[in-house]
């Protein structure tokens, strides 16, 4: 169960008996940042994960507790076995959790991610002003980011049962091409599209990401 409930925005769609989608976003965004994407034809259920949004901010940002909060929510909320979507931050909680409750999950979708290997730390700097994520949520995420369990990373991945699509953000993104190459081989029912557009794949090329995604979560072979 979830310390406290996550802030969520929902698109009901009773028509059709597709599963819902649960969709997770990066660092820094909010349930609001797949608007433009959202797959049609299903119930949506977009988050703000903690620290993010009108979630709940408690100060501690360690990722398997993203992931217990997500969990939490999907029990919850009851809708049987999800496609759970993530992108960066968002598509590692959803590794975790797909990984961890494989009953929770039918499909999984990760955008532009890769098993995480220990990087040179390069904190950013904090925006001025009021921010709508807390700061405190970067500075812990970043550095559980830059100093992984690489092993611990692969089992997550080898322990994934759904079928997965893996969007890659090609030569352009700050994520190692390879290290998503990686991610590919190791979840055992993986399938790798790479659409040249950096990290935010949804964000520069929406009409080819969407396309994909929904050519993959309705594929029924």
């Amino acid at each position: 169960m979830t310390e406290q409930n996550l802030a969520l925005r929902v698109r009901r769609d009773a028509s059709n008996d597709r599963p819902p989608a649960v969709l997770l976003p990066a660092t820094g965004k909010t349930a609001a940042d797949w608007d433009q994407v959202i797959p049609a034809g299903r119930t949506v259920v977009a988050v703000d994960l903690r620290g993010h949004g009108d979630s709940f901010w408690p100060g501690s940002y360690e990722l398997p507790r993203f992931a217990d909060d997500v969990a939490g929510m999907l029990e919850d909320l009851d809708l049987g076995a999800v496609d759970l979507v993530g992108h960066s931050l968002g598509g590692l909680v959803a590794c975790l959790v797909a990984s961890s409750r494989p009953e929770l999950i039918r499909r999984l979708v990760v955008e532009d991610i890769g098993i995480l290997h220990p990087r040179t730390p390069s904190m950013p700097s904090r925006p001025a002003g009021e921010l709508p994520f807390d700061w405190r949520m970067v500075e812990q995420v970043r550095a559980q980011i830059d100093s992984p369990d690489t092993a611990f990373w692969r089992s997550v991945a080898a322990g994934i049962g759904a079928r997965t699509l893996i969007v890659a953000g090609g030569a352009a993104s700050p994520v190692p091409q390879e290290q998503v190459a990686e991610l590919a081989a190791v979840i055992p029912d993986a399938r790798l599209v790479t659409i040249e557009s950096g990290h935010l794949v949804h964000e520069t090329r929406p009409v080819e990401f969407r396309r994909v995604v929904e050519a993959f979560l309705d594929d029924e072979g």
